[in-house]
């Protein structure tokens, strides 16, 4: 006999009849198996550094726009843009403000004393030519130099001007596409084939059955597997499926080719207020022939350089007139994402400010960028959504509405959460 019952008063019955000889299970004691959970997915691992310190690097031929573009970007003289190769040998670094309308609606509500937005770090790196794996130009310092970031701003020329030489001669926004990725891709291959090399040797020296000899073995075929995909597959590695297990190898290689990479095509005034040009569908269908997925963003350098030079009224009126918009916020915001970078919010009278964290981050690790104390003696974090803060009006309001909740160490922060965190003495 099975009865359905809560304490107190079903389990007196249920005693009542265990007097009368029945014999039933008594249901507040039983305890239900929890149905089985799906095996939970193993998260995947981000390619690249673990850090939330990342930068992305202009890269691209001599005389394209590189330095230039950093200037508008920046709003800096920091470039050195002169109509010649190699004006910019040691590369310059700047912050720029990641543009972000929920920055600007928290600074509208809190009025803070102080506001802090999100920043990309950009590097102005010198031009690369052909040739440049085997040392050719500045080839092994440029080479080194973009070992050094995160991502590439790969910019492309397209746009004819005879006061401002090629380094190959003339206009061809593919074959200056196609000579980046070959000169990256031999440098990886060049430097994987070195790796696999030494990784053979050391094994020799291990015991056959070691687990130190398995864990090489599994690296040297990982790292086959990636000087497969370079030398014969004629692929980028930020093209293939990785396991967690091999993105540890990748990542331990600091490869060229597994850079994020957002091509900005740089066009006339004219091709970009007319949103055409004769090079840009080729553009579109060489990017998803060879790096599918990969974003696209056409800008004009001439117009960024013009606009700079008025004031941010003068600017809104120029647009409206000629009836376009300037690029340089969608390009910061596409470099932001192509690192898996997000951003929280801590707000207050004194000072509402963006904090940077990668994609994944834990709730500690994201406090610890404030400051390593608040990591190392993390207690427990109050977090909102911007999405609710919004729409309730008020943090008494979100409170009220059950939406500010109480996240520990396992919590895995959002875009746009807004923090308080709380550490111990």
């Amino acid at each position: 006999m099975t009865m359905n019952c809560k304490f107190p008063r079903d389990y007196q019955r249920w005693s009542i009849a265990l007097a009368r000889n029945f014999h039933p299970s008594p249901p507040s004691l039983k305890k239900k198996m929890p149905p089985k959970k799906a095996a939970a997915l193993e998260k995947k691992i981000l390619l690249g550094r673990p850090s939330n310190n990342l930068k992305i690097g202009i890269v691209g031929l001599p005389n394209v726009g590189k330095s230039s573009f950093f200037n508008v970007l920046s709003n800096t003289d920091l470039g050195k843009a002169f109509n010649y190769p190699f004006a910019t040998i040691d590369p310059e670094e700047a912050r720029i403000p990641v543009p972000d309308p929920r920055f600007d609606w928290l600074c509208d509500l809190y009025k803070p004393a102080s506001r802090v937005p999100a920043f990309l770090t950009c590097l102005d790196i010198a031009g690369l030519v052909s040739g440049a794996s085997t040392g050719a130009g500045l080839g092994n310092a440029f080479l080194s130099h973009v070992r050094s970031v995160d991502g590439i701003f790969q910019v492309v020329r397209a746009f004819d001007d005879d006061e401002v030489t090629h380094v190959e001669g003339d206009v061809n926004p593919i074959r200056d596409m196609e000579i980046i990725q070959t000169e990256l891709r031999l440098k990886d291959i060049e430097w994987v084939q070195k790796q696999l090399e030494s990784n053979k040797k050391s094994t020799r020296s291990l015991g056959n059955n070691s687990l130190a000899d398995k864990a090489r073995k599994e690296e040297i075929a990982t790292t086959e597997k990636v000087l497969k995909m370079l030398s014969e597959e004629n692929k980028d590695v930020r093209k293939a499926e990785w396991t967690n297990k091999e993105i540890d190898v990748v990542n331990s290689l600091q490869l060229l080719t597994a850079k994020p990479v957002t091509y900005l095509v740089n066009l006339s005034e004219k091709d970009y207020v007319r949103k055409k040009n004769k090079w840009l569908p080729k553009i579109k269908a060489w990017i998803d022939t060879n790096n599918p997925g990969d974003p696209l963003i056409p800008f004009s350098v001439s117009l960024e350089e013009r606009l700079l030079k008025l004031s941010d009224e003068d600017q809104e009126a120029e647009l409206k007139n000629i009836g376009t918009q300037s690029a340089l916020g969608k390009i910061t915001q596409a470099g932001y994402s192509s690192l898996d970078l997000i951003r929280y919010f801590t707000c207050g009278p004194d000072e509402v400010r963006a904090w940077t964290i990668r994609k994944g981050t834990k709730a500690p690790q994201a406090a610890g960028v404030i400051h390593s104390d608040f990591e190392n003696k993390f207690v427990c974090g109050e977090i909102m959504s911007y999405e609710d803060l919004k729409e309730h009006g008020s943090e008494s309001a979100v409170k009220a509405a059950g939406k500010l909740r109480q996240q520990g160490k396992p919590y895995e922060m959002a875009d746009g959460d807004i923090a308080y965190w709380k550490a111990g003495n």
